[in-house]
């Protein structure tokens, strides 16, 4: 599996000499962009020079419950205000699990509720091939990050667990600006942890068990989504067969997909944002993302 795993080195100022803001100063955002592998290589977003785009602020993160968050930027793109940060904040030293709660608990205090996501997968139904654009409707969890939540006692249900308002904007998008690849608007996704590389005979099970494609973000970032009410969705960018289907890849032909698709890949973010309602599930009556968690029935008993 190619993907975030490989591309998460981006260079940033180590978080110990950056000076940490007080969460007071998190700007108001309806909408943000987790960055991954596929925009890793480009200052995103204002290298893309898109009309009605304009950079607000740089934040160098803000201190959390959780430990430092990452840098984020601020933009507006024709008056839609959103924060973005690179790689779905992972940086040396930080647990994943703790780079996600991060950038989630910075989304909550922004009234963020609306969640665009990308990264890089490996193909695990032989249909597929490196570059073709794909949109999951499901996943499969075999992460081992089971507990990783914000601390609200909330039941999240997860019958819908990609936004369909948020999932038509990426294939809309997708099918205006396709690439070199083909697109897919269906796929189930496969977790896994990384950031080693599956094995063959993992890769068989996964695909006896329906999966798709693999990576390794969508879990935690779908039931912190869900968590915070917030409609989520991502676009995918095939980035190499799994181990055992069809051919071996080469880390060469990886390279040149991250940094060959890094600009269109930041122009889908950019023209799925632009085609957002202002108001979460506006127009959309499929759209169940704010309802789909209920406040959890399991209590301390001295409750009530």
């Amino acid at each position: 599996m190619g993907h975030d795993r490989e591309m998460n080195e981006k260079s940033q100022m180590p978080m110990e000499v950056m000076a940490m803001l007080s969460s007071a100063s998190i700007p108001a955002a309806p909408f943000a962009i987790i960055g991954g592998s596929s925009t890793n290589s480009l200052r995103f977003p204002e290298a893309l020079n898109v009309p009605g785009l304009t950079v607000l602020e740089t934040y160098p993160g803000w201190e959390t419950p959780f430990g430092p968050s990452p840098a984020f930027v601020y933009f507006e793109l024709k008056g839609r205000r959103a924060l973005t940060c690179v790689m779905h904040g992972w940086r040396p030293g930080v647990k994943r699990a703790d780079a996600s709660r991060q950038i989630f608990w910075v989304f909550q205090q922004a009234g963020v509720k609306q969640i665009l996501s990308e990264g890089g997968v490996g193909a695990i139904n032989e249909l597929l091939r490196p570059r073709d654009l794909v949109i999951p409707h499901d996943y499969i969890d075999f992460s081992m990050r089971k507990d990783v939540d914000l601390g609200t006692p909330t039941l999240c249900i997860m019958r819908q667990p990609f936004c369909p308002l948020l999932r038509r904007a990426f294939i809309d998008a997708s099918e205006a600006l396709p690439g070199k690849g083909r697109v897919f608007d269906r796929s189930n996704y496969v977790v896994t942890d990384g950031r080693h590389f599956e094995s063959p005979a993992e890769v068989r099970f996964f695909r006896m068990a329906g999966g798709d494609v693999i990576g390794q973000s969508v879990a935690p970032e779908v039931y912190l989504a869900r968590e915070i009410g917030a409609c989520y969705a991502r676009l995918e960018l095939v980035v190499n067969y799994a181990e055992g289907v069809i051919t071996d890849w080469s880390h060469q032909e990886l390279k040149d997909i991250f940094y060959e698709e890094s600009e269109p890949a930041g122009r889908r973010l950019l023209m799925a944002l632009e085609s957002l309602p202002e108001k979460q599930g506006d127009g959309h009556p499929g759209c169940e993302c704010a309802t789909l968690r209920k406040r959890t029935l399991l209590r301390d008993r001295n409750d009530g």
